[in-house]
């Protein structure tokens, strides 16, 4: 499934493709899209494919002003995953969704300062 048939399943109504100019209030967040299965106003972005500690985000539809398709990541197995871009405009709520080892106590994986890093650096500001 293309990127566009699997964004046209979101009701994507306020966010506009991204016509080349920068804008002002908004934030860009890169990743693989996935729409939430608990509420379909909502996408989750997966920022990073490998790796032990994955940046895994969440927006709300309604506060992504514009979206992008960028060039496939490429999983370990060879396969293109489709990825975009969004801006999110600022002051938005987003959620970072941090791994854990369940275990007891549960031991928590690189959480805080390190996931900041993490995201900052999927940014493109780390």
């Amino acid at each position: 499934m293309s990127i566009t048939s699997y964004l046209s399943t979101l009701p994507l109504k306020n966010i506009v493709p991204y016509n080349g100019i920068p804008p002002k209030g908004a934030i860009t967040f890169t990743g693989i899209p996935r729409q939430n299965p608990a509420d379909k106003k909502k996408i989750i972005l997966v920022q990073e494919l490998s790796g032990e500690k994955p940046v895994v985000t969440e927006f709300k539809l309604d506060d992504i002003l514009y979206m992008e398709e960028i060039p496939q990541a490429v999983t370990e197995s060879g396969e293109g995953v489709p990825k975009i871009k969004i801006w999110v405009r600022k002051r938005a709520i987003g959620l970072l969704l941090e791994p854990f080892e369940v275990d007891n106590p549960v031991h928590f994986i690189g959480i805080t300062q390190e996931a900041e890093k993490r995201l900052l650096k999927a940014q493109g500001n780390g």
